[in-house]
């Protein structure tokens, strides 16, 4: 069922066209053999200045010889394999985030565009999967980005669909994709039949290879998305090799089976609209480009047989962000262990005795009181008698933050110790007089707030905790 190649399938074959195809006759035939839809939604036009978002569609629908045994028969075509590829600002990275198929979702009401052009609105549903946001109904691609929005915040400025035919074509016109298996694989479902190791795999091969469901981890679509995230990886390899770039023949051959491929709307559906985003994506090295899967949990409504999932809360919002505020996966890790052992420096050195600290306590919680409890614990079980309650902070805030200027860095030192405050809570800064007139700390118990003497853990920046891939790496499906 999974059978897209993609945002790479555009990025590399539309810049061989770019620069390696030459005819203005052959130029208007392969701009004639892209399918164009309009959809609401869609950016009109391609900018080259801004970050973008490309929703990648691979449909279930059986067109094409040869694909009558795939996919659901009588299939209208439905969101069978989704990746929403954000691609940074300055061009040195890009995720692709695959969304499941299973993923249970609401589907947001959406406007459609008739043969005509009229509008026509189509109801939401409610607690559907997600593959039902394209074809259901009469949806159309314009659907499932609305249903992105809704699920990610993130609104995709254009589309590319592509179905069974893509990857059997794509994966032909490149003399196929090595691909890694860590076990044997003998699927009587999608007929894939592998030994252990590198394979080579193209055509009927390829597709069989993508659809699996039962060859890999737990049987299920989370690990299928894997192993396409792998195959995906190893095809952008393949197009930018020497050997592909080089190769008249398998230049013809990809420009034909991409142009062919795809179905994309009208804001990049010509030629050279295309070629533009190739270009762009081209300067993506394939070691920043991270596929990244929308982190789940296991369907409860289910029951003991898990068929779909839904989003985790807990771990999927710091993902989104990454790509609302085009901050790359591969550079995350690096820069939280940075941003960490910033914090952590700020706990480290001397501190000052607990009569010596001297500081005001403002309440930027919900909880009444808070300040107060605080002052209590800290006067009359920490020795910390130099502190005052200032009342409430208005706005009130999520974390609970402590100020103070250079030379109280012992003090705060002290404060943090007794109170557990995390590093991150920590701000040098300016201190305030307090109605002695003396310099104090300023604590500004925030929303984190557990009760008086109980230890603050956490703070800081959200943290992207999923699992990952570059495109530069080989990874063995298991």
């Amino acid at each position: 069922m999974k059978k897209v190649l993609l945002w790479t399938a555009g990025g590399t074959a539309f810049t061989v066209l770019a620069v390696s195809v030459g005819g203005y006759l052959y130029y208007r035939h392969l701009d004639g053999n892209i399918t164009t839809q309009d959809v609401v939604g869609a950016k009109n036009g391609f900018s080259k200045d801004e970050a973008f978002n490309i929703l990648v569609i691979g449909t279930d629908k059986r067109t094409g010889k040869g694909n009558e045994g795939y996919g659901d028969k009588g299939s209208v075509g439905h969101a069978d394999t989704n990746i929403l590829l954000h691609v940074s600002k300055d061009r040195t990275n890009a995720t692709a985030l695959s969304i499941p198929r299973d993923l249970i979702t609401d589907i947001p009401d959406c406007q459609v565009k008739d043969e005509n052009g009229q509008l026509k609105t189509i109801p939401g549903t409610q607690d559907v999967r997600f593959n039902t946001s394209l074809g259901q109904d009469g949806r159309d691609a314009g659907c499932t980005m609305n249903t992105v929005k809704a699920i990610t915040g993130v609104m995709p400025d254009h589309f590319m669909m592509a179905d069974f035919n893509a990857v059997k074509t794509l994966s032909s016109a490149v003399g196929g994709v090595e691909v890694c298996v860590a076990k044997d694989v003998d699927d009587p479902d999608s007929h894939l039949k592998l030994s252990a190791g590198k394979h080579t795999l193209k055509g009927e091969e390829a597709l069989a290879f993508l659809r699996t469901r039962h060859a890999f981890g737990n049987q299920g679509d989370l690990d299928r998305i894997k192993a396409q995230q792998g195959f995906l990886s190893s095809l952008a390899r393949k197009m930018s090799s020497g050997d592909t770039l080089t190769s008249p023949r398998k230049l013809t051959s990809l420009a034909e089976a991409a142009t062919k491929a795809l179905t994309v709307d009208k804001g990049i559906g010509s030629l050279g609209k295309l070629k533009d985003v190739a270009l762009e994506l081209k300067r993506v090295p394939p070691k920043n480009l991270t596929f990244v899967t929308v982190p789940v949990l296991d369907n409860p409504a289910d029951g003991v047989v898990h068929k779909t999932v839904i989003v985790n809360d807990s771990t999927a919002p710091a993902v989104f962000d990454a790509i609302k505020n085009d901050v790359s996966l591969t550079e995350t890790k690096a820069k939280e262990k940075k941003a960490k052992a910033a914090e952590d420096a700020k706990l480290k050195g001397t501190k000052s005795a607990p009569g010596d600290v001297r500081v005001d306590i403002y309440n930027g919680s919900d909880k009444p009181g808070a300040a107060q409890a605080t002052l209590t614990t800290l006067q009359t079980e920490e020795g910390v008698l130099k502190s005052s309650q200032m009342g409430n902070k208005e706005p009130s805030q999520a974390k609970t933050t402590l100020e103070y200027s250079p030379d109280q860095a012992d003090q705060a030192r002290r404060l943090a110790d007794i109170m557990g405050l995390p590093g991150s809570a920590m701000k040098e800064g300016k201190s305030e007089k307090n109605d002695q007139g003396l310099p104090a700390m300023i604590l500004v118990i925030g929303k984190d707030y557990k009760g008086a003497g109980v230890p603050l853990v956490g703070g800081g920046t959200a943290k992207v905790d999923v699992d990952k891939q570059t495109a530069d790496k080989t990874v063995c499906s298991k």
